[in-house]
C-alpha cells in the first residue's frame, strides 16, 4: 500500500545557478530525500530551463522523489540590471516549471529599496498582477517566502512578504487564489513572532514550506535586547532549533495541508561547511520522525 505519510514529503534545496543542479540531485538522491527545490539566486544565467528540468528528472530516475517547487530569489520590483534578470527569471521559471514536474514557483516579492513597505505596493501590484496572469495560464502557483532579508516595515531592499500585516496588504493587491506563501517558522521567530497561530490562519495560503529553524537566545535578549551587539537569534537546521516540528506538521495536517517541506540549509552556525550534509541528513530524519509514518504496517 502507498504510504499516507508522504502526502507531506521531506526534501531539500539545490542551487541551480552554476548549472549543476541535476548533478547535485544525482549525488544526494539516495540519502533519503523525497523532494527537491532547485533554486536560482537573482538570475538563471540564461540557462535553458527546459533542458535543465529534463536533466533533473533524469537524475531522479525511477526513485520516489518529486520536484514540486522552483525557487527564484531576487528583487523583481526594481530596474537595475540584476533586478531585470530576476524578473526575467520569474517569467522563465513560470514558463518552464512543468519541465521539472513542478507546479509552484517561489521567491521574494521584491521591494522599492530604502522605502517604507507600503511604498512598494503600487509597483508590487503592477509586476505581480502580470506575473499572476502568466502563472494562471500555465497552471502554476506563486509562493512568496516570508523572509525579511534584514529589512523591516520602514526600510529594506528584497521582500515585503515577511509578516502577517504585509500578507494582508499584498493579498489584497493580488487576490488571486494561486498566489500564496513559501512559509517557514524561522523567519517569524527571528522577529519574535509565534509561528504556530499562523498555520491555523494562513494554511490555505501556504503552498510550500521551507525546513529551517531558529534558536532564540533569551538570556541575550534580557541583557542586551534585540538587534544589538550580541547576536540574539541563530538560524538553525531543523532538529537543532526551538521549533516543535511534530506540532508544526500536526497543525498543517489538521488544516488539510499536503506538499513538500524542503530543507533550507547553509545557515546553521554549527552544521555548516564540511558538516553541512551531516546537519541536513539529521534534519531529514528529524522531520520524517516528526511527520511519522516511516514504517507503515498493512492492516490485518
Amino acid at each position: 500500500m502507498s504510504n499516507p505519510a508522504k502526502s507531506i514529503r521531506i526534501g531539500t534545496m539545490v542551487s541551480g545557478n552554476k548549472g549543476d543542479a541535476a548533478a547535485r540531485i544525482g549525488q544526494i538522491a539516495d540519502l533519503g530525500f523525497e523532494s527537491f527545490e532547485p533554486f536560482f539566486w537573482q538570475t538563471t544565467k540564461g540557462q535553458n530551463l527546459a533542458e535543465l528540468g529534463k536533466r533533473c528528472l533524469d537524475a531522479i530516475g525511477d526513485r520516489d522523489i518529486t520536484i514540486s517547487t522552483l525557487g527564484m530569489f531576487g528583487n523583481p520590483l526594481e530596474e537595475d540590471a540584476i533586478d531585470l534578470e530576476t524578473l526575467q527569471g520569474w517569467k522563465d521559471c513560470i514558463d518552464n516549471a512543468h519541465h521539472f514536474g513542478a507546479s509552484c514557483v517561489a521567491g521574494f516579492t521584491g521591494r522599492i529599496r530604502g522605502k517604507p513597505l507600503t511604498d512598494s505596493l503600487p509597483r508590487y501590484r503592477e509586476i505581480w498582477s502580470e506575473l499572476a496572469r502568466r502563472a494562471a495560464d500555465k497552471g502554476i502557483r506563486i509562493a512568496f517566502e516570508n523572509c525579511a532579508m534584514d529589512g523591516n516595515w520602514a526600510s529594506g531592499d528584497w521582500n515585503i512578504a515577511h509578516n502577517p500585516d504585509a500578507w494582508e496588504l499584498i493579498f489584497n493587491e493580488t487576490p488571486d487564489e494561486h498566489i500564496g506563501l513559501e512559509w517557514e517558522p524561522c523567519h517569524q521567530m527571528v522577529y519574535l513572532i509565534d509561528p504556530m497561530p499562523q498555520i491555523r490562519k494562513w494554511a490555505h495560503k501556504i503552498f510550500h514550506v521551507h525546513g529551517k529553524d531558529a534558536t532564540i537566545r533569551w538570556e541575550v535578549i534580557k541583557e542586551h535586547g534585540i538587534f544589538g551587539k550580541e547576536k540574539f537569534v541563530f538560524m538553525r537546521t531543523p532538529g537543532f532549533g526551538d521549533s516543535n516540528w511534530t506540532d508544526i506538521i500536526s497543525e498543517l495536517r489538521l488544516a488539510g495541508w499536503c506538499g513538500s517541506i524542503d530543507i533550507e540549509g547553509w545557515h546553521d552556525p554549527v552544521y555548516r561547511d564540511e558538516l553541512e550534509m551531516t546537519g541536513q541528513v539529521y534534519a531529514l530524519n528529524h522531520l520524517k520522525h516528526a511527520r511519522g509514518g516511516e514504517f507503515v504496517v498493512d492492516p490485518v
